[in-house]
């Protein structure tokens, strides 16, 4: 009877069926979408955040629907923060009830999905931890991910080319992130720094990064995220008028302070999450899809730099990297 009903209101008003029938199974397509969460660690217009974000993107598109939380620890990097911070998500959780969480970073998986939902029944898949997520215990049966390791043997071989020592400097913000980054280069490619540096304001950093020029022979600059007073037009121009030795860096954005980079790719890290997500969705489980690492990097080199330091480098460099030419 229903069904006759409504065939009569819509012959009455003239309407196809068929074209309302489209419409109501597009709209319980619609209703039937998964929904992912993303848990940033960070923030908005943090460079690695933003192409972790369009790296996922670019694989949902509109299969499924994408929430988005974003942490701010970066900005706000004491512990307490942090736990509001998760208590936040997991109330965003517990109300949305995703299919499936993305944990991007280390303070996703250290203060969300380590304590509460690590060998549980949610999926998550994670991205960014860097060099070692079995700190978090991970893999477990409902938690797979990409860890994140720095292509730091390419950035050294690159930089001795140009350095008149074997002496290397690390300098970076002081943060949890920064420490363990050093602490694995040294682990896995038995780096040993002559000098490694933390730093917390951008005059402390400056001042550090000149007196570096004379205690070693090249310098790996890991971030500076997390540096609030950070100039960016300031920090370019003392670099070009400071520099005596060769500079390198991991992360993009640092590249107009760095000779040379070797740079990891947010959007692999995004990318890969969100197709792992995409599997788990359609009957694969976290455990089948493992743990992988990123693979992907590319060459940078500051030209105007190079040129104020006096240094040339090789056409067959030029013409294999991303050259920074402003």
């Amino acid at each position: 009877m229903k069904h006759q009903v409504m065939k009569s209101t819509i012959k009455g008003l003239g309407i196809p069926a068929l074209i309302v029938l489209m419409l109501i199974g597009a709209h319980s397509t619609a209703a039937a979408k998964s929904k992912i969460l993303f848990i940033d660690s960070y923030h908005e217009g943090y460079e690695w955040s933003d192409g972790l974000t369009q790296g996922i993107k670019s694989i949902l598109k509109d299969t499924a629907e994408l929430k988005i939380y974003r942490m701010d620890t970066k900005n706000n990097p004491s512990p307490e923060f942090a736990q509001k911070a998760a208590e936040e998500a997991r109330q965003l959780i517990d109300q949305w009830q995703p299919d499936v969480v993305i944990a991007a970073d280390d303070n996703a998986s250290k203060y969300i999905i380590k304590p509460f939902y690590a060998g549980k029944d949610l999926p998550v898949v994670f991205c960014g931890v860097n060099w070692d997520s079995s700190i978090y215990g991970f893999p477990t049966k409902n938690v797979c991910g990409m860890e994140e390791v720095s292509l730091v043997e390419p950035l050294l071989q690159q930089m001795k080319n140009y350095a008149k020592g074997n002496r290397i400097g690390y300098l970076a913000v002081d943060d949890e992130t920064a420490r363990k980054e050093a602490t694995y280069i040294k682990k896995v490619f038995g780096v040993v720094f002559a000098q490694e540096i933390y730093t917390k304001t951008y005059a402390e950093w400056k001042e550090k990064f000149k007196m570096l020029q004379g205690s070693v022979d090249m310098m790996i600059i890991d971030n500076n995220a997390g540096i609030k007073d950070w100039s960016a037009d300031d920090a370019a121009q003392f670099v070009r008028a400071e520099s005596k030795i060769p500079s390198g860096c991991i992360y993009v954005w640092m590249m107009p302070y760095s000779l040379i980079g070797y740079t990891k790719l947010p959007e692999e890290q995004g990318e890969w999450a969100a197709a792992a997500a995409l599997r788990i969705l359609n009957g694969e489980s976290p455990e089948k899809i493992g743990i992988a690492r990123n693979k992907k990097g590319k060459l940078y080199v500051n030209l105007p730099l190079a040129t104020s330091m006096g240094i040339k480098i090789p056409l067959n460099v030029l013409k294999s990297a991303e050259v920074i030419k402003n």
